[in-house]
C-alpha cells in the first residue's frame, strides 16, 4: 500500500476521549515516515518538541522509501500499512506492530464510470489499479466479495498519482484509489461505488519496529508510541490549529484538510489496546491478507509470523 499523498480522519465517539543493523540500547531509533494523515502525529511531535532524542523521523515521498529501509537495515521502524508490513517480512525482515495509527473509514475507494452501476459488472472492465501497493488489496477484497478472479478484470497497473491522466484519456472504466484522487474523479464524473467503510476495519495503517530493535532498544520504541499519542492529542483537542499545521506540512489547502476529515479513524489508547491484543482485529486480518497475498502471488514466501503485535509498548495512560 503506497501510501499516500493526502490526509482524513474521523473524529468519532469513544475513538479519542482524551545502514544502522545492529541496533545498540544508546542508538536513536531511525524511524521512516511519509505524507498520510495517520503519521501527521508524529509530525506535530517532532514540531512541538515532544519527539525524545532517541527517535528521529526520517521522511521519505513515500512508503517504498520506508520499505526500502527496513530491508536494507537503514531504518529501525517505519509507518506501514498491513499489507506493506506482510511483505517485508515476507522477504525476511521480521516486524513487530507497536501502534495502529489509523483505520481506513472511506479513504480508499473504487470509483467507476456512471454506466457501471454495481460490482458484478466490473467484469471485463478496465480497472486502475497500483497492483503493488494499497489499491491492489483493495481490489482483491472487491473481486472477492463479488466472486470475480483477478483474470475477470482488466487491471492497468498505474500509481494512483496517474489515475486522473488514464481516466481524462478514458483509458479505464474504473479506478481503484484514495484521497484525494477519488474526490477528484468524482468530481470529473466518477462514481463512488464501493469504498472502505464498506469493509471496515480492513485497511490499518500502523507503527512497526524491526524485532531486533523491539527487543533491544525497548525505551526509545516506547518513546516513539508515546510521542505519537502526544501528537495525536493535540490533533484531537487543538482541532484548528492543527488543521493548519497538517495543511501545511502536506502543502495542500485547510479545507482540503477538513473535507476529509470521515475517511479515516484515528484510534486512541483505549482501541489500540483491543487492536494490538492477541485475538485482536490487526492479528486476525494479518493472517487473513497473508493468505490472499500468497495465493495471488502478491508475495512469494509466507511470513511465518506467530505474534505480529505487541501492546506492551503502548503507555498505560497519557497523563
Amino acid at each position: 500500500m503506497q501510501r499516500r499523498d493526502f490526509l482524513g480522519l474521523s473524529i468519532t465517539a469513544g475513538l479519542f476521549a482524551t545502514g544502522l543493523s545492529g541496533c545498540r540500547t544508546s542508538d536513536p531509533l531511525a524511524f521512516g515516515v511519509h505524507p498520510w494523515i495517520g503519521y501527521e502525529p508524529l509530525y506535530l511531535a517532532r514540531d512541538f518538541g515532544w519527539l525524545p532524542e532517541s527517535v528521529v523521523l526520517s521522511s521519505g515521498a513515500s512508503s517504498k522509501d520506508s520499505m526500502a529501509g527496513l530491508l536494507s537495515g537503514k531504518l529501525h521502524g517505519a509507518a506501514l500499512t498491513l499489507d506493506e508490513t506482510i511483505r517485508v517480512w515476507s522477504e525476511g525482515t521480521e516486524l513487530v506492530v507497536v501502534a495502529v495509527a489509523d483505520v481506513s473509514a472511506g479513504a480508499d475507494a473504487l470509483i467507476t464510470r456512471p454506466y457501471i452501476t454495481e460490482l458484478a459488472e466490473l467484469r471485463g472492465k478496465r480497472i486502475a489499479v497500483d497492483v503493488s501497493g494499497v489499491s491492489g488489496i483493495m481490489l482483491l477484497k472487491i473481486l472477492e466479495l463479488v466472486g470475480l478472479a483477478w483474470t475477470d478484470v482488466s487491471p492497468v497497473d498505474l500509481p494512483v498519482s496517474e489515475h486522473a491522466g488514464a481516466w481524462s484519456r478514458v483509458e479505464v472504466d474504473a479506478s481503484v484509489c484514495y484521497e484525494p484522487f477519488a474526490m477528484k474523479l468524482e468530481r470529473d464524473g466518477g462514481v463512488r461505488l464501493f469504498d472502505s467503510s464498506d469493509i471496515p476495519e480492513t485497511i490499518f495503517d500502523l507503527l512497526v519496529v524491526t524485532r531486533e530493535t523491539a527487543d533491544g532498544n525497548t525505551d526509545a520504541v516506547r518513546d516513539l508510541v508515546m510521542a505519537h499519542f502526544r501528537g495525536l492529542q493535540h490533533l484531537v483537542r487543538s482541532m484548528h490549529d492543527a488543521v493548519y499545521r497538517v495543511a501545511g506540512h502536506q502543502g495542500i489547502r485547510p479545507e482540503d484538510v477538513q473535507s476529509a476529515l470521515a475517511t479515516v479513524m484515528l484510534p486512541d489508547l483505549a482501541a489500540n489496546q483491543r487492536y494490538l491484543s492477541r485475538a485482536g482485529r490487526v492479528e486476525a486480518m494479518a493472517r487473513s491478507l497473508s493468505e490472499l497475498m500468497l495465493r495471488t502471488g502478491m508475495i512469494r514466501n509466507e511470513p511465518g509470523f506467530q505474534r505480529l503485535c505487541d501492546p506492551s509498548f503502548l503507555p498505560r495512560s497519557l497523563s
